[in-house]
């Protein structure tokens, strides 16, 4: 069996996942550095493990994989050939697109999803647009999401937004960049565009000394009054 976890929501997606593999003493696991045809091949046969149903844990092989060589590909056709044999379980740290997936077809699809509004968040993040900003801050975490995974996600917001803007005078990129579909891509140069550069390495630097206090008991207020006066300060 094939099953695949997945989503926007990395936190809960990644926790599911540990858990499943708390569950096994005896496993093989892999992440897309160490994952090969050769190491596949040798480490589950080598093993003996094809005698009894056994699992394999993947980490981030199809997010990682920018394109499909030759040996993704074998390594797609072993996973497919041997799972009635042994259960395949992958973790991706994004969610993975439906043309993805479709060659997965008897795969056990598990896909964790955030809230809606916190996206609607991120995208309102400009100047002089602080009081609406604050609402869809605290609408989101009204719906659960915690102060940890949105300050997480202004982080990846303003760094993405960091690069875009640094592309533009050709001061290269990052690799975050190179994974965004084009319809993100537009839309976070829209962003980008609203702000200076400046003020947004001004904003990026804030929010990892906020991150940096929160870790170490630094913060004077709580990470949610603290999140609340940087967006004010917008």
């Amino acid at each position: 069996m094939i099953t695949i976890i997945h989503g926007d929501d990395i936190s809960s997606s990644r926790n599911y996942f540990l858990e499943l593999k708390a569950k096994h003493k005896d496993l093989i696991s892999f992440d897309s550095k160490n994952l090969t045809i050769t190491s596949l091949i040798q480490n589950i046969k080598g093993s003996g493990l094809f005698s009894e149903t056994n699992t394999i844990f993947i980490e981030d092989f199809l997010t990682k994989v920018k394109k499909i060589t030759s040996e993704a590909k074998e390594i797609l056709k072993f996973i497919a050939n041997n799972s009635k044999d042994s259960n395949f379980v992958m973790w991706e740290s994004k969610e993975i697109s439906k043309r993805d997936l479709f060659s997965f077809k008897d795969a056990v699809i598990k896909i964790f999803k955030l809230p809606q509004n916190i996206f609607l968040f991120l995208d309102s993040l400009k100047p002089n647009n602080s009081n609406h900003s604050l609402n869809l801050f605290h609408q989101a975490i009204a719906s659960g999401i915690k102060e940890e995974l949105i300050l997480f996600m202004l982080q990846r917001q303003f760094r993405l937004l960091l690069a875009l803007s640094h592309s533009e005078q050709n001061e290269g990129s990052i690799d975050e960049i190179t994974r965004l579909a084009p319809w993100q891509m537009g839309k976070l140069e829209k962003q980008a565009n609203f702000f200076e550069m400046s003020k947004l390495q001004n904003i990026y630097k804030k929010l990892y000394e906020i991150e940096l206090n929160q870790k170490t008991g630094g913060l004077s207020l709580s990470l949610s009054q603290t999140i609340d006066f940087l967006l004010m300060e917008m």
